[in-house]
């Protein structure tokens, strides 16, 4: 099927008003394109590794709208263009131009997929998507099946294979483990396959932590027993989430997260772990390499081993 793509100019001022106006008329879905700074909330729940390079913001938002081709669309083009006029006497609407183009219709949310196949993560561990066949699996190997979403970590990424190189080298078959920022569970799940005697995944966004159960559950993992679970909540703002974690509960700590947040999280991990327990950061882009390391030598870590794979770096730290 195509669709016709109708993308109206505005201001950043007026953005909100015009999708308001524009939800009014039945056009509940819609695209929004500007340059606004990403503020630092928003930057805590993105799940990227670098952030985008962005142009500066220039008060332009560009808001796209989809029709089906076989609908008409003067009247409502119409009625938008009457909406924007009666904006105009509140706020900058800025040109109220609108463009028009058209799109084929795409199964975008799977079409990824395609993408991801199953790969060996070093000589034992291998990643397999749930919906692909395993061709090679030798005796020995730690299959672990995966359906990460489109917000979530494949593990095929190296600041994932960092924190896998270093599970497989500092947890012990007894270890209690903290995965801090869990996404779609990977670490967790490695680290319950691993030996680890309980395993607690924490993350800010619920679609994280209802992914991360779905793909225990693919792996035969019991999420039942309170050996291994996921929750969800902030541990760097909220000292009530860590209180509820655990003081001096966790013999590792694992975090593959953006160096911005390792950096905050140095600061308070500490007291959730056991003494000499250890802590093991990745997401770390190497330019900010020295910023945490600094943020763990003042935070009364001591660095055991620093683990390079192109242009990342992960930590391993000692209390």
């Amino acid at each position: 099927m195509k669709w016709k793509k109708f993308t109206l100019e505005t201001t950043t001022e007026a953005v909100d008003l015009v999708c308001d106006m524009l939800n009014d008329l039945g056009i509940a879905g819609v695209e929004i394109n500007d340059n606004v700074p990403i503020t630092e909330e928003e930057k805590r729940q993105m799940f990227v590794d670098i952030l985008p390079d962005m142009k500066e913001d220039d008060g332009i938002s560009f808001v796209s709208f989809y029709l089906d081709e076989a609908e008409d669309a003067q009247e409502l083009l119409s009625n938008v263009r009457e909406g924007l006029k009666n904006l105009s006497e509140l706020v900058n609407v800025g040109s109220g131009s609108i463009s028009t183009s058209t799109t084929e219709d795409k199964d975008w949310i799977n079409n990824w997929k395609q993408f991801f196949k199953p790969f060996r993560v070093d000589d034992s561990i291998i990643i397999k998507p749930t919906w692909e066949k395993l061709e090679e699996q030798k005796e020995g190997d730690i299959v672990i099946e995966l359906d990460p979403g489109i917000s979530f970590g494949t593990g095929s990424h190296e600041t994932t294979k960092l924190c896998i190189i270093a599970l497989k080298e500092y947890l012990q078959r007894d270890s209690v483990v903290l995965d801090a920022g869990s996404g779609s569970g990977i670490l967790s799940i490695i680290a319950k396959k691993l030996g680890a005697k309980e395993v607690l995944g924490i993350d800010i966004d619920p679609s994280a932590t209802k992914s991360a159960k779905e793909n225990a559950l693919v792996n035969n993992l019991d999420i039942s027993d309170g050996s291994l679970n996921f929750v969800t909540g902030n541990m760097i703002e909220n000292n009530g989430v860590r209180s509820q974690l655990g003081l001096e509960r966790f013999d590792l700590v694992v975090a593959n997260i953006l160096a911005d947040v390792i950096v905050p999280l140095t600061k308070v991990i500490g007291e959730n772990m056991k003494p000499n327990g250890i802590f093991i950061c990745s997401g770390i882009i190497n330019t900010k390499e020295d910023e945490v390391r600094e943020a763990l030598e003042n935070n009364h870590f001591k660095i055991l081993k620093i683990n390079k794979m192109n242009d990342w770096v992960s930590f391993v730290a000692q209390k």
